[in-house]
């Protein structure tokens, strides 16, 4: 016999889960590029469709198979292909797997944001049906199926290390061996900023995420038929609660005080960061011992993203490493410490803090084997990283034939707002005609150029080759005569529409003109249709406003002598 009550509060616990995939593809898209905002969408879609069906096929018999004695092994499950046998208590079979379906996909997840905007699509499917159906599910056994972990008392209440220190071990070593993004660093491996391009989707993401790990870590209690239960899962929501809020409180703080501003997106990872480490132990902590969980892992998220940034030169747009990875093994720590039966702090010793830090360390040396393995086998394989080329256009256009995600919007485009690119991406302009002595009497001429924005830095770095230094820059939407790139959606063919450009102007008069027009072609040519046209302008006067200086010295920032 079932239990209505538990069956309703599992099944309301896995949509809210379910749901966080959305919060985790907000968060993500808005704290990335414009560019790459289709690609991430479909990467959160797929590895929960990918990870759904690998953790039906094998995954799940692996966590949570028994032997023939209905007893759990210490490394493994049993393989149960395709969930033929009966796993249900208070609650039916199928409720409880599709929880559990719900927190794998979780896990696969985090792993994309480390990774974004350089991972070539199709592994990053593979690698997420590997963590799904194998890497995930054999340590989650150790914890959640009766392996060896549980026999010794390791506590993980709702997935600090089963869940997300998983998925952020996994995006380190991701992250590691793909690489940084393009311009990332400069040439002495110093950090560059590239901001996401809407910090409101970001947000989203975190109240979304915020909301939905009520049931992550409520609905890991199974049960309210009871006065206990009932009670445990009222302790568990204010928990939660009370360690995000404290974390993002502490975040904004430091951030406050170091950075003489309060960081927005700093403080966003800081209530996932207290999220992220309150899990473990929700059900095992007062709400004191919430708060001060919440203002470490606010306190060390800031630090740990400054840390793989600065100093480990890993590149993470959205802080996954440092947030699931860092805070993860950090609040599973700390239930040895705050656990008011059998923590440190309550007298209990060092016992469960020893066994808390043994199951932290071998789940994360179990993962980082595996995934090292994974990465380098795709890496020499499949391939893991698209093309530089492909980077600087975006994996909207390259892996997905998107030439926009925002339609009719016009978003900003980093690649136009400064983002460097590395010697080797640079074009050089050579053979130009070289430049003529400058002459007052020389013609004001206005150049305007139209091209693609990815090749706005070859662009910039051959005019300024030449000694055009002053220029305006713009983000417009238009098409030539061939009506836009032929665009596709759902398989039909889209009607001409206007296309993300860049529009360019200068005004020269001590460098040719001549000179300016073999440069941009030089450095905008591909060969294919789209490569921009060049308008040139007689211009009558120029006035310079701080001097009040007209014609040809207007354009000068230095004397030139007669």
């Amino acid at each position: 016999m079932y239990v209505s009550v538990d069956t309703l509060w599992v099944l309301l616990g896995t949509v809210l889960v379910f749901f966080m995939q959305a919060g985790f593809a907000m968060v993500e898209t808005g704290f990335t590029r414009a560019k790459n905002a289709g690609n991430i969408i479909m990467k959160n879609l797929m590895d929960f469709c990918l990870g759904s069906a690998a953790f039906w096929i094998i995954g799940f018999g692996l966590m949570f198979g028994l032997n023939g004695g209905g007893s759990a092994l210490p490394l493994v499950g049993v393989p149960d292909f395709f969930i033929l046998r009966d796993y249900g208590s208070a609650v039916p079979s199928y409720a409880f797997i599709m929880f559990q379906t719900v927190f794998c996909a979780t896990a696969a997840t985090i792993v994309s944001g480390a990774m974004a905007e350089r991972t070539k699509f199709v592994s990053y499917c593979l690698y997420s049906v590997a963590i799904s159906a194998l890497i995930y599910p054999i340590s989650g056994h150790w914890i959640w199926g009766g392996g060896w972990l549980s026999t010794l008392g390791f506590h993980d209440f709702a997935g600090s290390t089963a869940v997300h220190m998983v998925g952020g071990v996994a995006a380190f070593w991701g992250a590691k061996i793909i690489g940084p993004r393009i311009g990332k660093y400069d040439s002495n491996k110093k950090a560059q900023a590239i901001p996401g391009h809407s910090l409101t989707l970001g947000a989203l993401g975190v109240f979304i995420l915020w909301f939905c790990w009520f049931g992550f870590n409520g609905g890991s209690t199974l049960s309210l038929d009871s006065s206990e239960s009932q009670v445990s899962a009222a302790m568990i929501f204010f928990n939660t609660n009370l360690a995000a809020a404290f974390a993002a409180i502490a975040t904004m703080l430091l951030t406050w005080w170091r950075y003489k501003k309060p960081d927005v997106s700093m403080t966003l990872n800081g209530a996932l960061a207290g999220l992220v480490a309150i899990t473990a132990g929700c059900d095992a902590v007062s709400p004191f011992g919430s708060a001060i969980i919440g203002i470490i892992s606010g306190i060390v998220i800031v630090f740990a993203v400054e840390f793989f940034e600065k100093v480990a030169h890993i590149d993470d747009p959205v802080g996954a490493i440092s947030v699931h990875g860092i805070c993860g093994a950090l609040g599973t720590l700390l239930v040895g410490v705050f656990a008011v039966d059998g923590g440190l702090f309550y007298g209990g010793g060092f016992a469960m803090l020893g066994i808390q830090a043994l199951g932290v360390g071998s789940v994360m040396l179990w993962v980082s084997v595996t995934m090292i393995g994974l990465f380098l086998l795709l890496k020499k394989t499949v391939g893991l990283r698209v093309s530089h080329a492909e980077e600087i256009a975006g994996l909207d256009l390259k892996e997905h034939g998107l030439c926009s995600s925002y339609a009719d919007f016009m978003p900003a485009v980093p690649s136009v707002l400064g983002t460097l690119v590395t010697e080797e991406l640079a074009i050089p302009v050579t053979e130009v005609p070289p430049v003529q002595k400058p002459s007052r009497e020389a013609p004001m001429t206005k150049v305007v150029i139209v091209s693609r924005q990815s090749k706005f830095n070859e662009l910039k770095e051959a005019l300024n080759a030449i000694g055009v230094m002053g220029m305006t820059v713009t983000q417009v939407m238009g098409c030539g005569m061939q009506k836009g790139q032929k665009e596709y959606y759902r398989g039909v063919a889209v009607s001409p529409t206007l296309l993300p450009k860049m529009q360019l102007e200068t005004v020269v008069s001590k460098v040719p003109v001549r000179v300016v027009i073999e440069a941009a072609k030089k450095a905008l040519y591909t060969g294919h249709i789209g490569d921009g046209k060049i308008f040139v302008y007689t211009v009558d006067n120029v006035v310079k406003v701080r001097t009040g200086e007209e014609g040809y010295d207007a354009l000068q920032d230095e004397i030139i002598p007669e």
